[in-house]
């Protein structure tokens, strides 16, 4: 079983670890990490002491470093001899939690594994940006871009002059709208209150003056004659 993932603590421990009782803590039988089949099991069940484990042969556990009270390094190794061993594992333990330290193999694994699966990542994202079409091809398709085309102010569009068809075919439909629905309210001057149309002052008419009868009918006279023209010469008899 891989164990690289896993801890173990029992906090009744912590307050007393030290040199001499972290291999007894390290030996909990509800520790994971800990093969009961060691040759300090043994030692541990004939009450002998941890120095004839140089005389054994088989697994068994040593306190490879320690820096008290936080830190302690044990080593799991296979002894073939009094002065020849094979390490099997490392642990440390840090504030009473036992870790399994990672091998070689385990470390460049999962390096390789985690960069294999960034580069992955990475084509899947660059490919959910690409698109194709038979008539532009392949081209690349960004949701940042969309955003800045958005918050973008658009250019605005110079307005073309119109034409004097135009112009005259607005005036025509304005005024005929003007004399179909008059206005009701008129703005004499910008900026002030519209007012209505009704309580507009109306200038008075200039009164005709009179016309002294006399003079009326040397008009009268006059637009006679100008009507029928001037009078025709006779021819004189000699």
């Amino acid at each position: 079983d891989n164990l690289l993932g896993i801890s173990w603590v029992d906090s009744s421990w912590i307050p007393i670890l030290n040199n001499g009782s972290v291999l007894d803590y390290f030996s909990e039988r509800s520790n994971p990490f800990y093969d009961r089949t060691c040759n300090n099991e043994v030692v541990k069940m004939q009450r002998m002491t941890l120095d004839h484990l140089n005389q054994m042969v088989g697994v068994e556990y040593i306190l490879l470093h320690a820096q008290e009270p936080i830190l302690f390094i044990i080593r799991k190794q296979q002894r073939q001899s009094p002065t020849q061993v094979i390490p099997l594992a490392d642990y440390y333990i840090i504030a009473g939690v036992i870790y399994q330290a990672p091998d070689l193999g385990s470390v460049i694994n999962s390096r390789v594994l985690t960069a294999v699966h960034g580069i992955q990542s990475a084509f899947e994202e660059a490919m959910s940006y690409c698109r194709y079409h038979p008539s532009k091809g392949y081209w690349w398709h960004f949701k940042d871009q969309e955003e800045r085309e958005k918050t973008k102010p658009k250019a605005k569009k110079k307005e073309e002059p119109s034409s004097i068809f135009q112009r005259q075919r607005v005036d025509a439909l304005l005024l005929d709208l003007r004399q179909k629905f008059p206005p009701r309210f008129v703005q004499q001057k910008p900026g002030e209150k519209p007012i209505p149309v009704d309580q507009i002052k109306k200038e008075p008419e200039p009164v005709p003056e009179a016309v002294k009868p006399e003079e009326k009918e040397t008009v009268k006279n006059a637009q006679s004659a100008g009507a029928k023209g001037p009078p025709e010469k006779r021819m004189r008899l000699q």
